[in-house]
């Protein structure tokens, strides 16, 4: 193997790393998302990981975030709470940080 194809292959690596631990950090920002809005919602004990699991799940119809913005906006409607699209987007933002550092502490 050349040095070129080296480092070709440890870039590849690293993109399919890098992928898998976005996907992991999407993946557990939803979630706890999902249990902070549980709580919002009056949720408690099994329904709590229920509801994170169906928030989870809901990021899988499409990329990007709208269907997550879409299926939990429905759910607060649903329940008549008074919680903007903003307030879930900025929520996402600071969980997503949230995930990352959680996922970094475990890798080590």
């Amino acid at each position: 193997m050349t040095t070129f194809d080296s480092r070709e292959k440890a870039f590849e690596d690293k993109f399919a790393h890098d992928e898998t631990m976005m996907f992991k950090a999407r993946a557990r920002r939803n979630r706890l998302l999902g249990e902070w809005l549980a709580g919002e919602m009056g949720l408690s004990g099994d329904d709590v990981a229920a509801y994170a699991k169906e928030v989870v799940k809901s990021d899988l119809e499409e990329d990007g975030d709208e269907d997550v913005i879409r299926k939990v906006l429905a759910d607060i409607e649903g329940k008549g709470l008074d919680i903007s699209r903003h307030r879930i987007e900025k929520h996402l933002e600071e969980f997503l940080g949230e995930a990352q550092q959680q996922i970094m502490a475990e890798a080590k």
